[in-house]
């Protein structure tokens, strides 16, 4: 197995800072190689996701539309949590993996909504590219009960079933949450002015 992509961002450090995302997928990759892959990216590259399934490891370098997406997404939802007074954990891109079930993930955005817990409620990806590994199977290994795709600007929702994962119109770990206000404020080009609008709707809604 060939490796050599993290001795290429050492050596070129401006790949991550790219406009647009870029994906990698290595196959054939064994648990103890994909540990060691983590251990090896360490705190050097904050900004890579790395996700692995089965075997088949990828890699996502952020662009800069990526990146702001999933900014605002965080900053949002932590308003959300804030005015209606729901207890949250933020965990951020944390590593979460099974090696029973030889998956592992870092999402974009994650919390823990009403106690801290080993695994997120939420897990949230900000899709940017087309194809790669499959992150709803991931997720279903790792038993995390909502995961949130964002791309072109809407949510697509999935819930966890006995059977699996379910599309569905509303978040059911955040029921009162407004999808399309959320949706609307992340696309504004004035970060400071959605989080107001979005603070101010929210808390006319409450009144």
């Amino acid at each position: 197995m060939n490796l050599d992509l993290v001795d290429k961002l050492k050596d070129h450090p401006e790949l991550i800072s790219d406009a647009t995302d870029q994906q990698y997928t290595i196959t054939h990759v064994s648990w103890q190689a994909y540990e060691a892959l983590l251990a090896d990216l360490g705190d050097d590259f904050p900004g890579l996701r790395v996700h692995y399934l089965e075997g088949t490891l990828e890699i996502t370098m952020p662009g800069r539309k990526h990146e702001v997406s999933k900014e605002n997404i965080s900053r949002l939802l932590s308003v959300y949590f804030e005015e209606t007074r729901t207890r949250f954990y933020g965990l951020g891109s944390t590593t979460f993996k099974r090696e029973a079930n030889r998956r592992g993930a870092e999402p974009d955005v994650s919390f823990c909504v009403g106690t801290d817990k080993a695994f997120p409620d939420i897990a949230i990806e900000v899709i940017q590219t087309s194809g790669g590994i499959n992150k709803l199977d991931i997720y279903q290994g790792l038993n995390v009960p909502e995961v949130w795709f964002w791309q072109k600007g809407n949510f697509a929702v999935y819930h966890l079933r006995e059977e699996g994962y379910e599309l569905i119109d509303r978040s059911e770990c955040l029921p009162d949450l407004d999808l399309t206000l959320l949706a609307t404020s992340i696309q504004s080009t004035e970060p400071l002015d959605a989080v107001i609008e979005f603070r101010t709707t929210i808390r006319k809604s409450l009144s």
